[in-house]
């Protein structure tokens, strides 16, 4: 099935409806709950992540059901696979620490993928009433307001914001090459960038990326994390690329080819001109230093 062959503004007007739906119920949890560990200590989970999905799917299912359903608290490793179907990609709590920790960046993420490729995002942010939704040409919008395409906005690295997490992983080779890369971006005599923000949450941080108001963000992270946040992006002439330096099998390829929405490794580029683009991004995969490994 193409996207030609979905109304994909129908799927947009019903993900805005659950979004605000699941908002309410964020809202009105919000605050010190009961946790469990998904890893370790820093990598939680809580109940309400859980209904709120629960919630989430059955709204979907029932206005969809012959589309599948991906999410994060009902994914199972090794068994949960993305196909070219049809498919929700959901994020019931985005920015789950900062749910926990009452820090207002924690949104709903709710993506649409057809063969592959997201085509609708709505991520709503209910601590700052913040609703961002688009559909794949169709432009993106904030509160419903339609974001500016920046494609001729200038982009210098060392002028820029880059959105870094600490992440779950706080040991290990992709650790380091966090720590690393982050002292290399931000150094006098390498990067020198003017800075770096940490909203807590990968949707957050991407929808910021297409405002303009960060100028790129580089993480491993997960299909449900990006996949909203990516049709946001697109739509304001960014690009979501290889987080680890852009090779394949030993072969450099184009600079600006997007990858897949299950990559697990990202950059997020915003809008510019292409040369300025290119540039950006030839400069921070020069100061990167090793390379994020993850499952899928």
């Amino acid at each position: 099935m193409s996207s030609q062959e979905v109304d994909l503004e129908l799927v947009e007007k019903v993900l805005i409806e659950v979004a605000l739906e699941a908002g309410e119920i964020i809202k009105n949890r919000n605050g010190f709950n009961t946790f469990d560990d998904k890893k370790n200590g820093v990598d939680l989970v809580t109940e309400v992540d859980k209904s709120v999905e629960v919630f989430i799917n059955e709204k979907l299912i029932s206005k969809f059901p012959s589309y599948k359903f991906m999410g994060e608290e009902s994914y199972v490793p090794g068994e949960t696979k993305l196909t070219e179907a049809p498919t929700f990609i959901v994020d019931p709590i985005d920015g789950t620490t900062n749910f926990i920790h009452t820090f207002p960046y924690s949104c709903t993420s709710l993506g649409f993928t057809v063969n592959y490729e997201p085509v609708v995002g709505v991520i709503y942010n209910p601590h700052l009433n913040l609703l961002f939704h688009g559909v794949k040409g169709k432009g993106a919008y904030l509160n419903d307001k339609k974001l500016d395409n920046l494609s001729d906005r200038s982009l210098e690295f060392q002028k820029s914001l880059i959105a870094l997490e600490s992440g779950s992983e706080r040991k290990g080779e992709n650790f380091e090459t966090k720590m690393i890369s982050y002292r290399n971006f931000l150094s006098e005599e390498k990067g020198f960038i003017h800075g770096f923000r940490s909203f807590g949450s990968a949707a957050m941080n991407i929808c910021h990326v297409a405002l303009g108001a960060v100028d790129g963000y580089w993480e491993n992270c997960w299909a449900w994390d990006v996949c909203a946040a990516a049709v946001i992006l697109r739509e304001t002439g960014g690009l979501m690329l290889d987080g680890n330096k852009n090779e394949v099998g030993g072969e450099v390829r184009e600079w600006n080819q997007e990858v897949p929405v299950d990559n697990r490794v990202y950059l997020i580029v915003r809008g510019a001109p292409k040369e300025d683009q290119k540039k950006w991004v030839e400069t921070f995969y020069s100061l990167v230093e090793g390379k994020i490994v993850c499952t899928k």
